[in-house]
């Protein structure tokens, strides 16, 4: 088994070594000249040892059959060098049948740059003619590489013996080798795009598993910080109300609720390093696939807001309500919610109005807080008011935060009534 597989390896080591000498730029041209060159010396022994010891075969006639031989070594070896495989294989084929149906001689070299025009023809599936694409390719050339074999055949039937048995067997072997030299090619061919699909394949699985990994991680952290962090931030408020509200509060209680109200504050700052993680290379977000709230549950989001901070918080609803898509319901939602949570944090205390105005064909958000103003922007590098953001291009919309011009802090969103193409 060791000596057999040593032997194979040797095999396939010099066919690969073949094969790319074959494959470099000027390696067709070395193999056909090299095939001619040995075309030429079998040749030339052969006309030496038939004419030479005929009777009345003169120098001059010796030579001439010479020059006949050597002609036809040279035709069935150097077009192999020069053309495309197509041609190649054709006129190859041609000489062959020339040199064997009339002249009863062909060299190894020819039989050898025969079977190997053949292969290359089978390998390639197609060519070009005139500089212009050939219509034979795929199946149709694998046939036309194949049916090289019918004029051998013939050949062979038609000649028999009258040929001489050597030139007869030669023209067997050929018959039985050109198809299956022609498949060899064929099968190469289809392995070679074989791999070659299957590399393309595991290249768009790897593309849309690692686009859907970072549209995933974009949404949990869109989700983190707009459900999670807006929660923890109102234990934070409650916690900060209660102990300050609450008269009468023992020590001992006012120091627990100080201590959530760290530790929710503590919570905050873990979960912005966790963002910062997760939406580090994800660029992409896709829309939510499961059902989420919308304007309708704008009230209740905004009575939420007024008994955690304990301050005024009005909704105020201007126009003929329409019906939007889920999407932009969902948006506007997101966004109500996150400018609210943005005024708990850096405007405690102050009064907020969330307006939502219909109208246009879509919806206008504002929400304005009576703080002091600037400082309720929100940190350099903040997911907040980026992630508003996103959301309202993504829905086809836009939106603008900054200072209100009476005082206070404005953040104002224009959404299509309809998905828009903006995300």
């Amino acid at each position: 088994m060791g000596g057999m597989s040593l032997t194979a390896g040797w095999r396939a080591g010099w066919a690969g070594r073949a094969e790319r000498f074959a494959a470099a730029r000027y390696g067709l041209a070395a193999t056909a000249g090299l095939l001619g060159l040995a075309a030429v010396i079998e040749a030339l022994a052969r006309a030496a040892m038939t004419y030479a010891a005929t009777a009345g075969a003169g120098p001059n006639q010796v030579f001439a059959w010479g020059l006949l031989y050597c002609a036809l070594g040279l035709a069935t070896t150097l077009p192999l060098g020069f053309l495309r495989p197509a041609p190649a294989a054709a006129i190859l084929s041609a000489a062959s049948l020339l040199s064997l149906g009339v002249f009863h001689f062909l060299t190894v070299a020819g039989a050898a740059a025969e079977l190997i025009a053949v292969y290359r023809f089978g390998r390639a599936g197609s060519w070009r003619v005139g500089g212009a694409p050939g219509a034979i390719g795929g199946n149709a050339a694998e046939y036309a590489a194949a049916g090289l074999t019918v004029p051998f055949l013939v050949l062979a039937v038609v000649t028999g013996d009258a040929a001489g048995t050597e030139t007869w067997v030669l023209t067997v072997v050929l018959a039985a080798l050109v198809p299956a030299a022609a498949w060899a090619g064929v099968a190469r061919r289809w392995r070679a795009e074989a791999r070659l699909h299957t590399a393309a394949t595991q290249a768009i699985a790897g593309t849309v598993v690692e686009h859907t990994a970072r549209s995933e991680r974009a949404r949990i952290a869109r989700e983190l910080h707009d459900v999670v962090a807006h929660h923890i931030s109102m234990i934070a408020v409650q916690a900060e109300t209660a102990r300050l509200t609450t008269p009468g509060m023992p020590a001992a209680g006012a120091q627990r609720l100080s201590e959530i109200g760290e530790t929710a504050r503590a919570g905050l700052t873990e979960m912005r390093r966790l963002l910062g993680v997760l939406r580090e290379d994800a660029e992409a977000e896709v829309g939510d696939r499961h059902p989420q709230p919308g304007l309708e549950q704008l009230p209740g989001l905004v009575d939420g807001a007024r008994e955690t901070s304990g301050t005024r918080c009005r909704l105020i609803v201007s126009g003929t309500p329409v019906t939007v898509d889920p999407g932009v319901g969902l948006a506007a939602y997101r966004i109500v919610q996150e400018a609210l949570t943005n005024a708990r944090r850096h405007a405690p205390g102050a009064a907020v109005d969330v307006e939502v105005r219909y109208g246009d064909g879509g919806l206008r958000l504002l929400i304005r807080d009576n703080g002091p103003g600037p400082q309720t922007t929100a940190p350099a590098g903040g997911h907040g008011l980026h992630g508003m953001r996103e959301r309202a291009v993504a829905m086809g919309g836009e939106l603008r935060a900054g200072a209100a011009t009476v005082g206070g802090f404005l953040v104002e969103a224009r959404l299509p009534g309809k998905c828009g193409t903006g995300g």
